[in-house]
């Protein structure tokens, strides 16, 4: 298996158990959902229609949702605001939210309390995107040496500051040159770290299999349009993977088979295709 070999040797992983029973109450799949954008100065009123139909029918489904952070630099509405707008019960065990360091050390305090306060325990860690509708966290304001704060700097503040309150996940670009990858992995799990999200896997990728004997839960994520140019865009992986007709609901057939126990993270998946095709 390539990689497996630095993996153990250069990294020497030590296990980490998740302080909850299970991820995400032990669900197969993770389904991603945006919330309405937010334009800055703007008055008319939000339409949360759309990200209530994705949230409820994966509700319907029995599947967790996973909500992204600002994604792209565009200003959205918060996870926790949006959730209750959808006038449905509130499954906190089932709920992934995402958190990247855009935001000023006010709000990012009053999302982490707020967070707990909801009984919402798990938590993505990302570095995110940034734009200049968006804040950033100060080095200083979390005690950080560097001239930036790092996804490993907000994964280290949370850990110091809420001890043993949230279960954290990181992201893993398997698209990444795999030893510079491995290395970053490496200090995120000694910094905390309790899961592993990938970039989205096309077909049985060796650098995602490596991951498997990392001794953390594993979610392999699944690019659900067939707009694979979009994707390569967004990886900057055009040599990995093949262009042409791209069936998504035949590669998440393909990922089943060989991550038949890891969980997975649907991303840009429909609500209105039949969701019953993809979710056996």
């Amino acid at each position: 298996m390539p990689g497996g070999a630095f993996f153990y040797e250069e990294m020497s992983l030590r296990t980490v158990f998740l302080q909850e029973k299970s991820l995400l109450a032990d669900v197969r799949y993770i389904i991603e959902a945006l919330t309405p954008r937010v334009s800055p100065g703007e008055g008319n009123r939000i339409n949360f229609d759309a990200f209530c139909e994705k949230y409820g029918k994966a509700s319907c489904f029995g599947c967790a949702v996973s909500i992204p952070d600002n994604p792209l630099g565009n200003m959205r509405v918060p996870a926790l605001s949006a959730v209750e707008e959808c006038r449905r019960a509130f499954e906190a065990e089932k709920l992934l939210v995402n958190l990247n360091t855009f935001h000023t050390k006010n709000d990012l305090d009053l999302f982490l309390r707020a967070t707990l306060d909801r009984g919402v325990r798990h938590l993505l860690i990302v570095r995110g995107d940034g734009s200049p509708n968006l804040p950033r966290l100060r080095p200083e304001e979390l005690d950080v040496d560097g001239k930036l704060v790092t996804s490993i700097d907000l994964l280290v503040y949370i850990h110091r500051e809420y001890p043993r309150e949230f279960v954290t996940g990181v992201a893993f670009n398997q698209y990444k040159p795999l030893r510079f990858e491995m290395r970053k992995l490496h200090e995120k799990i000694e910094k905390g770290a309790q899961f592993i999200v990938t970039q989205p896997v096309i077909g049985r990728d060796p650098n995602v299999l490596a991951l498997k004997s990392s001794g953390l839960p594993l979610v392999v994520e699944a690019w659900m349009s067939k707009n694979i140019e979009l994707l390569l865009r967004s990886v900057k992986a055009d040599a990995r993977i093949e262009t042409g007709k791209y069936d998504p609901v035949q590669n998440l057939r393909i990922l089943r088979d060989v991550f038949p126990e890891e969980k997975v993270y649907l991303s840009l998946l429909s609500s209105k295709s039949d969701w019953r095709e993809a979710l056996v």
